[in-house]
Protein backbone atom coordinates (compact mmCIF):
# COMPACT_ATOMS: atom_id res chain seq x y z
CA UNK A 1 0.00 0.00 0.00
CA UNK A 2 1.24 3.48 -0.85
CA UNK A 3 2.49 5.38 2.19
CA UNK A 4 0.55 8.38 0.90
CA UNK A 5 -2.68 6.38 1.29
CA UNK A 6 -1.79 4.71 4.55
CA UNK A 7 -3.55 7.21 6.81
CA UNK A 8 -6.50 7.70 4.47
CA UNK A 9 -7.64 4.12 4.06
CA UNK A 10 -9.91 2.70 6.72
CA UNK A 11 -11.11 -0.84 7.27
CA UNK A 12 -14.15 -1.97 9.22
CA UNK A 13 -13.98 -4.81 11.72
CA UNK A 14 -17.20 -6.83 12.01
CA UNK A 15 -17.82 -10.47 13.02
CA UNK A 16 -20.86 -10.61 10.74
CA UNK A 17 -18.84 -10.30 7.57
CA UNK A 18 -15.71 -10.74 5.57
CA UNK A 19 -13.97 -7.38 5.44
CA UNK A 20 -13.07 -5.52 2.29
CA UNK A 21 -11.33 -2.22 1.59
CA UNK A 22 -11.06 -0.31 -1.66
CA UNK A 23 -7.51 1.15 -1.35
CA UNK A 24 -8.00 4.02 -3.81
CA UNK A 25 -10.86 5.59 -1.90
CA UNK A 26 -9.99 8.56 0.28
CA UNK A 27 -12.69 7.69 2.78
CA UNK A 28 -13.70 4.82 4.99
CA UNK A 29 -15.53 1.94 3.36
CA UNK A 30 -17.00 -1.07 5.12
CA UNK A 31 -18.24 -4.20 3.36
CA UNK A 32 -20.41 -6.83 5.02
CA UNK A 33 -20.78 -9.95 2.86
CA UNK A 34 -23.71 -12.04 4.07
CA UNK A 35 -24.10 -15.71 3.05
CA UNK A 36 -27.81 -15.39 2.21
CA UNK A 37 -30.02 -14.60 -0.77
CA UNK A 38 -32.36 -11.65 -1.21
CA UNK A 39 -34.02 -11.85 -4.62
CA UNK A 40 -37.81 -12.01 -4.24
CA UNK A 41 -39.59 -8.71 -5.03
CA UNK A 42 -41.82 -9.02 -1.95
CA UNK A 43 -38.73 -9.37 0.24
CA UNK A 44 -36.95 -6.40 -1.34
CA UNK A 45 -40.05 -4.26 -0.91
CA UNK A 46 -40.44 -5.37 2.70
CA UNK A 47 -36.90 -4.25 3.57
CA UNK A 48 -37.43 -0.91 1.85
CA UNK A 49 -40.92 -0.23 3.24
CA UNK A 50 -40.36 -1.76 6.67
CA UNK A 51 -37.60 0.67 7.62
CA UNK A 52 -39.24 3.89 6.45
CA UNK A 53 -40.11 4.83 10.02
CA UNK A 54 -36.47 4.56 11.08
CA UNK A 55 -34.44 5.85 8.11
CA UNK A 56 -34.69 7.68 4.81
CA UNK A 57 -35.15 4.79 2.37
CA UNK A 58 -34.59 4.57 -1.37
CA UNK A 59 -34.41 1.68 -3.85
CA UNK A 60 -33.04 1.40 -7.36
CA UNK A 61 -32.89 -1.85 -9.37
CA UNK A 62 -31.25 -4.43 -7.10
CA UNK A 63 -30.05 -1.97 -4.47
CA UNK A 64 -31.67 -0.59 -1.34
CA UNK A 65 -30.36 2.53 0.42
CA UNK A 66 -30.88 3.53 4.07
CA UNK A 67 -29.74 7.02 5.08
CA UNK A 68 -29.38 8.25 8.66
CA UNK A 69 -29.07 12.02 9.26
CA UNK A 70 -27.94 13.94 12.31
CA UNK A 71 -26.96 17.51 13.25
CA UNK A 72 -23.77 18.86 14.77
CA UNK A 73 -23.37 22.24 16.54
CA UNK A 74 -20.14 24.02 17.40
CA UNK A 75 -21.61 25.30 20.67
CA UNK A 76 -24.62 24.63 22.86
CA UNK A 77 -26.28 28.05 22.62
CA UNK A 78 -27.81 28.65 19.17
CA UNK A 79 -28.11 32.39 19.94
CA UNK A 80 -24.44 32.85 20.78
CA UNK A 81 -22.13 34.72 18.42
CA UNK A 82 -20.36 32.41 16.01
CA UNK A 83 -22.88 29.56 16.36
CA UNK A 84 -22.78 27.09 13.48
CA UNK A 85 -24.85 24.04 12.65
CA UNK A 86 -24.29 21.38 10.01
CA UNK A 87 -26.46 18.49 8.72
CA UNK A 88 -24.49 15.25 8.38
CA UNK A 89 -25.48 11.84 7.05
CA UNK A 90 -24.28 8.35 6.34
CA UNK A 91 -25.86 5.95 3.82
CA UNK A 92 -25.88 2.17 3.98
CA UNK A 93 -26.33 0.31 0.69
CA UNK A 94 -27.78 -3.21 0.45
CA UNK A 95 -26.75 -4.97 -2.74
CA UNK A 96 -29.21 -7.82 -3.23
CA UNK A 97 -28.98 -11.08 -5.15
CA UNK A 98 -27.51 -14.54 -4.52
CA UNK A 99 -25.03 -12.97 -2.11
CA UNK A 100 -26.06 -9.92 -0.08
CA UNK A 101 -23.49 -7.16 0.36
CA UNK A 102 -24.07 -4.35 2.87
CA UNK A 103 -21.77 -1.40 2.22
CA UNK A 104 -21.21 1.96 3.85
CA UNK A 105 -18.86 4.79 3.01
CA UNK A 106 -17.70 7.65 5.20
CA UNK A 107 -16.90 10.66 3.11
CA UNK A 108 -14.44 13.40 4.12
CA UNK A 109 -16.06 15.99 6.35
CA UNK A 110 -15.26 18.61 3.68
CA UNK A 111 -18.08 17.10 1.59
CA UNK A 112 -20.55 18.78 3.97
CA UNK A 113 -19.18 22.32 3.54
CA UNK A 114 -15.78 22.22 5.27
CA UNK A 115 -17.06 22.32 8.90
CA UNK A 116 -13.62 21.76 10.45
CA UNK A 117 -15.00 22.42 13.93
CA UNK A 118 -16.88 19.09 13.99
CA UNK A 119 -15.31 16.76 16.54
CA UNK A 120 -14.99 12.96 16.18
CA UNK A 121 -16.81 12.99 12.83
CA UNK A 122 -15.39 9.69 11.58
CA UNK A 123 -16.04 7.93 14.87
CA UNK A 124 -19.65 9.15 14.98
CA UNK A 125 -20.31 8.35 11.33
CA UNK A 126 -18.85 4.87 11.79
CA UNK A 127 -21.04 4.31 14.85
CA UNK A 128 -24.21 5.48 13.08
CA UNK A 129 -23.43 3.34 10.02
CA UNK A 130 -23.05 0.28 12.19
CA UNK A 131 -26.29 1.19 13.99
CA UNK A 132 -28.11 1.27 10.63
CA UNK A 133 -26.64 -2.10 9.63
CA UNK A 134 -27.47 -3.69 12.99
CA UNK A 135 -31.04 -2.35 12.73
CA UNK A 136 -31.43 -3.79 9.23
CA UNK A 137 -30.08 -7.20 10.25
CA UNK A 138 -32.20 -7.41 13.42
CA UNK A 139 -35.58 -6.21 12.10
CA UNK A 140 -36.05 -7.19 8.46
CA UNK A 141 -36.45 -10.51 6.68
CA UNK A 142 -32.64 -10.62 6.62
CA UNK A 143 -32.89 -11.55 10.30
CA UNK A 144 -34.88 -14.70 9.47
CA UNK A 145 -32.42 -15.62 6.75
CA UNK A 146 -29.39 -15.10 9.01
CA UNK A 147 -30.98 -17.13 11.83
CA UNK A 148 -31.70 -19.96 9.40
CA UNK A 149 -28.14 -19.82 8.11
CA UNK A 150 -26.62 -19.96 11.60
CA UNK A 151 -28.91 -22.81 12.65
CA UNK A 152 -28.08 -24.87 9.56
CA UNK A 153 -24.34 -24.26 9.20
CA UNK A 154 -23.44 -24.28 12.89
CA UNK A 155 -26.01 -26.97 13.79
CA UNK A 156 -27.48 -24.96 16.64
CA UNK A 157 -31.08 -24.42 17.73
CA UNK A 158 -33.13 -21.50 16.45
CA UNK A 159 -33.02 -19.94 19.93
CA UNK A 160 -29.22 -20.08 19.94
CA UNK A 161 -29.13 -18.70 16.40
CA UNK A 162 -31.35 -15.77 17.39
CA UNK A 163 -29.11 -15.09 20.39
CA UNK A 164 -26.05 -15.15 18.12
CA UNK A 165 -27.63 -12.61 15.77
CA UNK A 166 -28.52 -10.36 18.70
CA UNK A 167 -24.94 -10.52 19.97
CA UNK A 168 -23.64 -9.54 16.53
CA UNK A 169 -26.02 -6.55 16.26
CA UNK A 170 -25.72 -4.72 19.61
CA UNK A 171 -26.52 -1.28 18.16
CA UNK A 172 -29.83 -2.30 16.60
CA UNK A 173 -32.93 -0.21 17.14
CA UNK A 174 -36.22 -2.13 17.28
CA UNK A 175 -38.51 -1.30 14.35
CA UNK A 176 -41.96 -2.84 14.54
CA UNK A 177 -43.59 -4.18 11.38
CA UNK A 178 -40.39 -4.35 9.31
CA UNK A 179 -41.01 -7.87 7.96
CA UNK A 180 -43.34 -8.88 5.12
CA UNK A 181 -46.77 -10.11 6.13
CA UNK A 182 -48.34 -12.79 3.94
CA UNK A 183 -51.68 -11.83 2.43
CA UNK A 184 -54.46 -13.93 3.86
CA UNK A 185 -56.34 -16.03 1.34
CA UNK A 186 -59.76 -14.60 0.55
CA UNK A 187 -62.82 -16.75 1.03
CA UNK A 188 -64.21 -15.68 -2.35
CA UNK A 189 -61.08 -16.79 -4.26
CA UNK A 190 -62.00 -19.19 -7.03
CA UNK A 191 -61.08 -22.83 -6.44
CA UNK A 192 -58.35 -24.04 -8.79
CA UNK A 193 -59.38 -26.78 -11.19
CA UNK A 194 -57.62 -30.00 -10.14
CA UNK A 195 -57.35 -31.13 -13.76
CA UNK A 196 -55.26 -28.07 -14.59
CA UNK A 197 -52.69 -28.79 -11.87
CA UNK A 198 -49.53 -30.62 -12.93
CA UNK A 199 -48.87 -33.33 -10.33
CA UNK A 200 -45.20 -34.33 -9.79
CA UNK A 201 -44.11 -37.96 -10.16
CA UNK A 202 -42.86 -38.31 -6.59
CA UNK A 203 -41.76 -36.51 -3.46
CA UNK A 204 -40.26 -33.06 -3.78
CA UNK A 205 -36.60 -32.94 -2.63
CA UNK A 206 -35.95 -31.43 0.80
CA UNK A 207 -35.20 -29.54 2.86
CA UNK A 208 -38.23 -27.39 3.57
CA UNK A 209 -37.81 -23.76 2.47
CA UNK A 210 -37.64 -21.86 5.77
CA UNK A 211 -38.86 -18.70 4.02
CA UNK A 212 -42.03 -20.33 2.70
CA UNK A 213 -44.33 -17.82 4.43
CA UNK A 214 -43.03 -15.01 2.23
CA UNK A 215 -42.72 -17.10 -0.93
CA UNK A 216 -45.91 -19.17 -0.87
CA UNK A 217 -49.46 -17.88 -1.04
CA UNK A 218 -51.58 -18.62 2.05
CA UNK A 219 -54.20 -21.24 1.22
CA UNK A 220 -57.32 -22.69 2.82
CA UNK A 221 -56.91 -23.70 6.46
CA UNK A 222 -57.55 -27.25 7.64
CA UNK A 223 -59.99 -27.63 10.52
CA UNK A 224 -58.60 -30.27 12.87
CA UNK A 225 -60.85 -31.34 15.79
CA UNK A 226 -58.90 -29.25 18.35
CA UNK A 227 -57.00 -26.74 16.23
CA UNK A 228 -57.24 -24.78 12.96
CA UNK A 229 -54.11 -25.50 10.94
CA UNK A 230 -52.88 -22.81 8.55
CA UNK A 231 -51.53 -23.85 5.15
CA UNK A 232 -49.38 -22.29 2.42
CA UNK A 233 -49.07 -23.34 -1.23
CA UNK A 234 -51.93 -25.84 -1.14
CA UNK A 235 -53.45 -26.24 -4.61
CA UNK A 236 -56.81 -27.64 -5.64
CA UNK A 237 -59.16 -29.78 -3.58
CA UNK A 238 -57.28 -33.08 -3.94
CA UNK A 239 -53.90 -33.88 -2.37
CA UNK A 240 -51.79 -33.54 -5.53
CA UNK A 241 -49.92 -30.51 -4.20
CA UNK A 242 -50.44 -30.01 -0.47
CA UNK A 243 -47.86 -27.31 0.28
CA UNK A 244 -46.74 -26.47 3.82
CA UNK A 245 -49.03 -27.05 6.81
CA UNK A 246 -48.63 -25.54 10.27
CA UNK A 247 -47.68 -22.02 11.39
CA UNK A 248 -45.26 -23.07 14.17
CA UNK A 249 -44.93 -26.81 13.58
CA UNK A 250 -44.42 -26.54 9.83
CA UNK A 251 -44.27 -29.58 7.53
CA UNK A 252 -43.91 -29.48 3.76
CA UNK A 253 -46.24 -32.34 2.88
CA UNK A 254 -44.90 -32.55 -0.68
CA UNK A 255 -41.50 -33.50 0.82
CA UNK A 256 -42.86 -35.67 3.67
CA UNK A 257 -42.51 -39.43 3.01
CA UNK A 258 -44.46 -40.48 6.13
CA UNK A 259 -41.75 -42.56 7.81
CA UNK A 260 -43.32 -41.80 11.20
CA UNK A 261 -40.14 -40.64 12.93
CA UNK A 262 -41.66 -37.34 13.97
CA UNK A 263 -44.67 -39.02 15.60
CA UNK A 264 -42.42 -41.32 17.61
CA UNK A 265 -39.95 -38.59 18.56
CA UNK A 266 -42.44 -35.97 19.81
CA UNK A 267 -42.60 -36.10 23.63
CA UNK A 268 -45.92 -34.24 23.86
CA UNK A 269 -47.89 -35.96 21.08
CA UNK A 270 -48.26 -33.03 18.70
CA UNK A 271 -48.76 -35.29 15.66
CA UNK A 272 -51.27 -37.93 14.62
CA UNK A 273 -51.72 -39.78 11.33
CA UNK A 274 -54.22 -38.66 8.73
CA UNK A 275 -54.83 -39.94 5.21
CA UNK A 276 -53.66 -38.00 2.13
CA UNK A 277 -54.68 -40.19 -0.85
CA UNK A 278 -53.35 -38.92 -4.16
CA UNK A 279 -50.25 -37.20 -2.81
CA UNK A 280 -47.20 -38.42 -4.78
CA UNK A 281 -44.90 -38.26 -1.74
CA UNK A 282 -47.02 -40.45 0.57
CA UNK A 283 -50.62 -41.54 1.11
CA UNK A 284 -50.68 -40.41 4.75
CA UNK A 285 -49.20 -37.52 6.70
CA UNK A 286 -48.37 -36.59 10.31
CA UNK A 287 -51.02 -34.00 11.16
CA UNK A 288 -49.94 -31.37 13.73
CA UNK A 289 -53.36 -31.54 15.39
CA UNK A 290 -51.96 -30.40 18.75
CA UNK A 291 -49.66 -27.72 17.32
CA UNK A 292 -50.14 -25.29 20.28
CA UNK A 293 -48.70 -27.97 22.63
CA UNK A 294 -45.26 -27.90 20.93
CA UNK A 295 -42.44 -27.36 23.46
CA UNK A 296 -39.85 -26.43 20.83
CA UNK A 297 -37.56 -29.38 21.56
CA UNK A 298 -36.80 -29.83 17.82
CA UNK A 299 -36.87 -33.63 18.19
CA UNK A 300 -39.11 -34.11 15.17
CA UNK A 301 -37.08 -31.71 13.07
CA UNK A 302 -33.91 -33.65 13.84
CA UNK A 303 -35.23 -37.12 12.93
CA UNK A 304 -36.99 -36.28 9.65
CA UNK A 305 -35.02 -38.03 6.85
CA UNK A 306 -36.00 -35.66 3.99
CA UNK A 307 -35.88 -32.58 6.28
CA UNK A 308 -39.51 -31.70 5.65
CA UNK A 309 -40.07 -30.13 9.10
CA UNK A 310 -39.26 -26.69 10.48
CA UNK A 311 -40.18 -25.65 14.03
CA UNK A 312 -40.68 -21.96 14.83
CA UNK A 313 -40.83 -20.80 18.44
CA UNK A 314 -44.20 -19.31 19.30
CA UNK A 315 -44.03 -15.66 20.43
Amino acid sequence: MSLLLKDRVWSMEAPTAKRGVYPLHGFKLGLYRLPIKLEEPVELKSVHDGLKKAFEMDMYADRIYATYRWKEQNMDDPDAKGYEEIDLSVTVEIVTGEVVDIIYQIFPIEKFGDPNWVKDYRKKADHFAKMVIDTILRNTILADKMVSHFAKTEKISEVAAIQKLEELTPLAKIVLGAKPKPVEAKEDDEEEDDSAIEIPDGAKPGPIDVDYKSKMKPSSAYEAPEHTIKTWGRRGTSNGIMGVWGEFVSVDYDICIADGGCIEACPVGVYEWFDSPGNPASEKKPLMSKEPDCIFCLACEGVCPPQAIKIYEQK
